[in-house]
């Protein structure tokens, strides 16, 4: 199984469908199991976040809407959000303190996304590594602090912190009390959401050694 498959995919597996929004893993095969999604608001506007590019993927989402904007979350998920912003001729939306070095038209964002009830909250600042995630009271999207790809979890976590985040979690993840979880990396939690990211937070440190052990097996 490759880390990660370079160029455009040829198809994509739908993942996290809800009443406003649906995902989508372009590489199925890749073992970071990259995870984009498009989420749309009462006014029939659709946000797609973190994009992977792939034949066909614009079908998947034009049943919730137009396409307002593309969102990345994060300095490292640049992925295809030009490509597609390109295409549906719409602004590149960027937390204000996020650089993903895009070589396209991008928007900073610091609150809210524009006419939505979307939150930018901060949840990683490193050096090299800023993101952020978006909440509106149900959905919680994250980019990678969260994922649950198999390198992220362990035991019986549904969804798990990043492996180089698990000994100090991000402060700001203990806010959400979400519905449901959409992660860059892997399906989402799409039932029972709070009591997942508790279950992941409280037992983050705790369960490190194991589930660095058990990252580095399964990317081998």
């Amino acid at each position: 199984m490759p880390m990660k498959v370079t160029g455009r995919a040829a198809d994509y597996r739908e993942i996290d469908r809800f009443d406003d929004g649906v995902g989508w893993i372009a590489h199925p095969e890749e073992a970071m199991q990259r995870a984009s999604h498009a989420i749309a608001t009462e006014d029939g506007d659709v946000w797609v976040v973190d994009p992977v590019d792939a034949d066909g993927v614009d079908e998947l989402f034009a049943e919730f809407g137009e396409v307002r904007g593309v969102v990345v979350l994060m300095d490292r998920h640049a992925r295809d959000a030009a490509a597609v912003a390109e295409r549906h001729d719409v602004p590149i939306y960027v937390p204000s303190f996020v650089d993903p070095g895009i070589d396209a038209r991008t928007q900073p964002v610091t609150d809210r996304l524009p006419d939505t009830d979307f939150e930018v909250v901060r949840t990683v600042d490193w050096p090299g590594w800023d993101e952020a995630a978006l909440y509106d009271g149900e959905t919680l999207v994250v980019g990678d602090a969260l994922g649950t790809a198999q390198y992220f979890t362990t035991g019986r976590e549904r969804v798990g912190v990043h492996p180089m985040l698990r000994v100090k979690p991000p402060a700001a993840l203990d806010q959400f009390q979400p519905e449901r979880i959409l992660v860059g990396h892997g399906e989402g939690v799409m039932e029972d959401a709070t009591d997942a990211l508790e279950y992941a937070l409280d037992g983050a440190r705790r369960r490190a050694p194991k589930a660095w052990f058990e990252a580095m097996r399964s990317l081998v």
